[in-house]
């Protein structure tokens, strides 16, 4: 039988005890600085990232992973006789699934290539790799792995928060979101990912009550369900720390953690950006 390597992309920001057992290969996407060009959580990582953010005068932008990368690896990975399902952000979000769906013609559409649009980013794509990757090990096929992604997404989403919404703005990736522009600076906006496009929900009037509400909205939501869940911060730990307790004391966690975002996802909410990324069952 034919092994299952998953390839994703580096919003995926996994945190790295979840990733050493599994098949994964992550394709870095591109961020883009003046006149320097990093692969993303390679070249820079995040502590990095966001310690020179804080002196910019100039603000980075991104850029998805190439269909060259894209054909790199799979490329090497079927000469290694596997099988590749490759799980990507949103193209709502990125041009990123454009360029792995170019790198496949490029080597033959009839090459076991399975292209999947998660319909989100970070570790609510996340979950859907693991999904697969734990599958994959167990001797899965292709399709069954596919068809687990396909049934996890729906069990998948986001809260998020944002400091300011400049960065979303700029990048071009605020989406429903921009019905909250020229509002007072001190309210801060919670939004989530719906149909892999950014959605306003509400705002608040303080940086805790936003904490808050992200958790209400979520314990709303899933109720007593299994849930896995990842606390996401752009250079803010102690406030995922505080969204990762609160959640383990009020749900009923599988699985809980704490992701930095990567840099690309840093150029594009901004410094301060926290979240919740969930899977239920």
């Amino acid at each position: 039988m034919a092994k299952v390597a998953i390839v994703t992309d580096s919003t995926v920001c996994f945190p790295q005890e979840l990733i050493t057992s599994y098949p994964i290969t992550i394709a870095p996407q591109v961020l883009i600085w003046g006149n320097e060009t990093f692969k993303d959580s390679i070249d820079i990582q995040p502590t990095a990232f966001y310690q020179r953010l804080a002196k910019a005068s100039v603000m980075p932008s991104s850029s998805q992973a190439s269909p060259a990368t894209f054909e790199a690896i799979y490329r090497d990975l079927l000469s290694k006789d596997y099988q590749i399902l490759s799980v990507l952000i949103s193209q709502k979000l990125s041009g990123t699934i454009a360029s792995a769906v170019l790198a496949k013609s490029n080597i033959g559409e009839d090459s076991p290539i399975e292209i999947v649009d998660s319909y989100f980013t970070a570790m609510a794509m996340g979950f859907q790799v693991l999904e697969a990757a734990k599958a994959s090990v167990q001797g899965a096929t292709l399709a069954e792995c596919k068809a687990l992604v396909e049934a996890a997404r729906m069990r998948c989403g986001i809260y998020l928060t944002v400091e300011t919404l400049e960065f979303l703005h700029r990048g071009g990736r605020i989406g429903g979101a921009s019905r909250f522009l020229g509002t007072a600076l001190n309210i801060k906006p919670i939004m989530n990912v719906q149909n892999g496009a950014i959605a306003a929900l509400e705002r608040v009037r303080t940086r805790a009550k936003s904490l808050q509400r992200l958790v209400e909205l979520l314990e709303t939501e899933v109720g007593k369900k299994p849930l896995q869940v990842s606390a996401l911060h752009a250079n803010i730990p102690a406030d995922a720390q505080y969204l990762l307790d609160q959640v383990q004391g009020r749900l009923n966690l599988t699985y809980g953690g704490i992701s930095e975002l990567s840099p690309v996802i840093g150029a594009n909410v901004g410094p301060g950006t926290v979240g919740l990324a969930y899977m239920t069952g």
